[in-house]
């Protein structure tokens, strides 16, 4: 590797989740004597993943080789983070495990690199099931190959830890009348939905918790007016009463396989 530039591109991009923070411990792959160590995924965030558009975390990590290797030979060696969520990294890997789509080591001495790359994520054709929303295991592949190309050694090493995998919310609202007469009733109403990755659609999120907020026409703040439950089909629905000129929004906070939701604001004139 000349100093400062190693690619190394997936032959494979499967798989779906969504991240929480992950800092891994080293984990070292015996069978090759390669070391891959503080990998950082997505900077630490949930990997929210909606029904179309393709998301591409950030991943970082280190790598260390063994004696007879160095970093400045781009093809003897490759290393890289994946997820995966079977029974043991090797079985993940060849079943619904999600690689790096590319990255570029850098070189910090002759034996050891800093990476940085991303993966990939296509809910259209990664994931296949909404149980996908959960905890993802981090493991490591490593490989020697010898002077002609060919494969000389190879690991599947398990980080401790995981990353979470998180549906897309979204919410709307409506209110009205609109105008509305101070001091008279005003509904307002909405909906709760979250990335079916089966369907590949959003449908209702209901039975969650998910609160409506207010903020005062030349305001910069909204504040909490009431705390709502969602309707089976993710139905919102409540009333108040009219007293000043603002804008009305729902707001979820997300739970631990879904993410959360704002919605736009409804402006409502009171007479």
């Amino acid at each position: 590797m000349k100093a400062g530039s190693r690619t190394g591109t997936a032959a494979a991009i499967v798989g779906a989740l969504a991240l929480s923070v992950f800092s891994a411990p080293t984990a070292q792959a015996a069978d090759t004597g390669i070391t891959v160590s503080s990998v950082v995924i997505n900077g630490g965030r949930p990997i929210v993943v909606g029904t179309s558009d393709v998301k591409t975390p950030p991943v970082t990590f280190r790598v260390a080789l063994p004696s007879g290797y160095n970093t400045a030979d781009p093809f003897p060696w490759h290393a890289e983070p994946f997820l995966y969520h079977d029974t043991t990294a090797a079985r993940g890997a060849d079943n619904g495990g999600l690689y790096m789509e590319s990255y570029t080591c850098y070189e910090e001495s002759t034996r050891a690199a800093r990476c940085e790359g991303e993966l990939r994520i296509d809910p259209r054709y990664g994931l296949d099931a909404n149980g996908d929303a959960t905890t993802w295991k981090i493991g490591v592949i490593a490989r020697l190959f010898t002077s002609s190309g060919g494969l000389k050694a190879e690991e599947y090493a398990t980080l401790s830890g995981g990353v979470q995998v998180k549906r897309w919310a979204k919410a709307t609202v409506n209110a009205s009348p609109e105008p509305v007469a101070k001091g008279r009733t005003l509904t307002v109403t909405g909906s709760l939905k979250r990335a079916d990755w089966v369907k590949h659609a959003y449908t209702g999120y209901g039975s969650q918790s998910v609160k409506l907020q207010f903020r005062k026409k030349g305001t910069s703040v909204y504040s909490t007016v009431k705390t709502v439950t969602a309707g089976s089909t993710g139905a919102l629905k409540t009333s108040v009463t009219a007293s000043a000129d603002g804008y009305w929004r729902w707001t979820f906070g997300g739970t631990s396989t879904t993410g959360t939701a704002t919605s736009s604001a409804d402006f409502v004139d009171v007479l």
